[in-house]
């Protein structure tokens, strides 16, 4: 089991919203998606990267000094950071004293990670929680995501899956016995405005929709409600239609939009994300 190695950005305890009880959920690196409003857009790319906080920058140097490839440089009160040079070494953040500059994604095995949940045994079995896998999309690493579901229902976790459905069908079979409960991302009924928003068509996932149902998995819907995008009456009466036409749903979640993520965008060094708006 520790052979089996992934890579995460975070592990969040006493995690509340992301299916019954107190849970511990697994943050895993990639997704095959690239919504305009993702709360956590360091899970997008599968690669580590570094988080440049601009406005904790204190000026000191230290960075300058630990960095092997020339990435940082200050420049009178500036702090420069060439992100192309950047090789995401962790030197550089470590050396930081006020967490201006992070990485986001470290390699963890099934077994260290597991290490962690546990921690936490007495509050699943007094709530009814357990372990959830999220991401970024945790199927875009099938194989660590299989072992440490297996490994969680080895210790008699209740087992959650995350996930925006935009992947082949085969990721979900190779997992579907150890899920005890799908979290399943519908961000939008518009098939052009999805697309748009998303990147991804809306027809697969769907369709996975329907395959995981009829195989007789346990789902749960959930649709962030994003402001002047899907705020509409004929969004709510597709998603009507979608739960009347699933046997396994256990609820539909309706979720408000927050730009809590945005300050991420930014630290990433990418642009604040443009929403394709309702016509």
């Amino acid at each position: 089991m520790a052979a089996e190695k992934g890579i995460i950005f975070d592990v969040e305890r006493f995690a509340i919203y992301d299916g019954p009880g107190i849970r511990t959920t697994v943050f895993f690196k990639g997704c095959p998606m690239r919504c305009a409003w993702c709360q956590n857009p360091e899970g997008m790319s599968p690669e580590q990267e570094v988080l440049f906080r601009e406005h904790l920058c204190v000026l000191c140097g230290r960075c300058v000094a630990a960095c092997l490839h020339g990435a940082h440089e200050v420049l009178g009160r500036s702090h420069v950071f060439h992100r192309e040079r950047c090789q995401a070494a962790r030197l550089c953040a470590l050396a930081c004293p006020t967490g201006a500059l992070a990485v986001a994604g470290r390699e963890a095995t099934v077994d260290e990670v597991m290490e962690t949940v546990l921690r936490d045994r007495v509050f699943y079995e007094k709530s009814g929680g357990g372990i959830t896998l999220s991401g970024g999309e945790a199927l875009m690493q099938a194989g660590f995501a299989k072992a440490l579901l297996a490994a969680a229902r080895s210790q008699g976790l209740h087992t959650a899956l995350d996930t925006c459905g935009f992947l082949p069908w085969a990721a979900f079979q190779g997992v579907l016995e150890l899920v005890d409960l799908f979290l399943y991302d519908v961000k939008d009924t518009d098939p052009a405005r999805h697309r748009q928003n998303t990147g991804a068509d809306l027809d697969l996932i769907l369709d996975n929709l329907r395959r995981l149902d009829a195989a007789g998995a346990k789902i749960r819907i959930r649709s962030i409600i994003v402001p002047g995008v899907n705020d509409t009456i004929e969004h709510f009466e597709m998603l009507s239609e979608i739960e009347r036409s699933l046997r396994g749903l256990e609820k539909m979640e309706i979720l408000p939009y927050h730009g809590l993520g945005l300050p991420k965008w930014k630290a990433l060094g990418r642009n604040a994300p443009n929403f394709t708006s309702r016509t």
